[in-house]
């Protein structure tokens, strides 16, 4: 009884035995990427590698929309920021246009003229002025010499509109030339021996960077300035922004 249950015990490891070559052998023959048994590592990796829950999926949802929400702000506040310096170095640059222009215009020989006519013949002194009357700042080298461009509603010779300025008016030097071979000047207003340039204050009208469109409130050295006002078209004396937003400091673009 003893020898049977012995031989039974080994029939069946011997089978058992069989049976497992017999896997390995399929198993070797399927595909080479299933020897797990060779690989143990490889059986490490497999066995113990797991995706993201649900838990850490929401809070790194959570975590994006907080950061999100905290950068929005910022970046919107920087981009309002750099539209207010592009608006404040845009006004500087028309107004210091409109400031040339009319700096240019002291001693027109036109209004030189007009005014030895309106005097008269009273005196030669009256004549010998040759030009507007005025305090002649040293940054202005030329003088404008078309005075078609003023209307009669314009004596404070303003430019009459920014297209003025871009499209440029005929000027010639202060300094008059001395001819060769001569000895004396040629007065003021002898505008013959003057070599005669077109002078463009304005490269182009600028955009507004509030509103996107070159839609510049106007204001004459007649009018209020304000933002209920309307231009009356005599002249430009200054330029303002028709938006009626808040700037960061608490005044408004209008005013500025």
């Amino acid at each position: 009884m003893r020898r049977g249950e012995r031989r039974d015990a080994a029939t069946r490891r011997h089978g058992d035995t069989a049976r497992k070559a017999e896997c390995a052998d399929a198993i070797d023959s399927f595909s080479p990427r299933l020897r797990v048994s060779a690989s143990p590592r490889l059986f490490f990796r497999v066995s113990t590698s797991r995706g993201f829950t649900l838990i850490e999926l929401v809070v790194t949802l959570s975590i994006l929309t907080i950061l999100t929400l905290g950068v929005i702000p910022l970046v919107k506040l920087s981009v309002k920021r750099q539209r207010e310096e592009r608006l404040r170095e845009t006004l500087r640059e028309m107004r210091a246009a409109i400031d040339q222009f009319h700096r240019d215009t002291i001693g027109m020989p036109c209004a030189g003229a007009a005014l030895a006519q309106g005097q008269g013949g009273q005196g030669q002194g009256g004549q010998g002025q040759g030009g507007q009357q005025g305090y002649l700042d040293p940054r202005s080298t030329v003088r404008i010499a078309d005075c078609t461009i003023f209307g009669v509603d314009n004596p404070d010779h303003y430019p009459p509109d920014l297209d003025t300025l871009v499209k440029g008016v005929s000027v010639e030097p202060r300094v008059p030339t001395i001819p060769l071979g001569g000895t004396e000047a040629p007065a003021p207003t002898d505008n013959t021996l003057l070599a005669t340039k077109k002078k463009v204050y304005l490269r182009e009208i600028p955009i507004d960077p509030m509103t996107g469109e070159q839609d510049w409130q106007l204001c004459s050295t007649y009018d209020s300035c304000e933002p209920s006002a309307s231009w009356g078209q005599e002249n430009v004396f200054n330029v303002r922004s028709t938006s009626r937003e808040t700037a960061l400091n608490g005044e408004k673009y209008s005013d500025w």
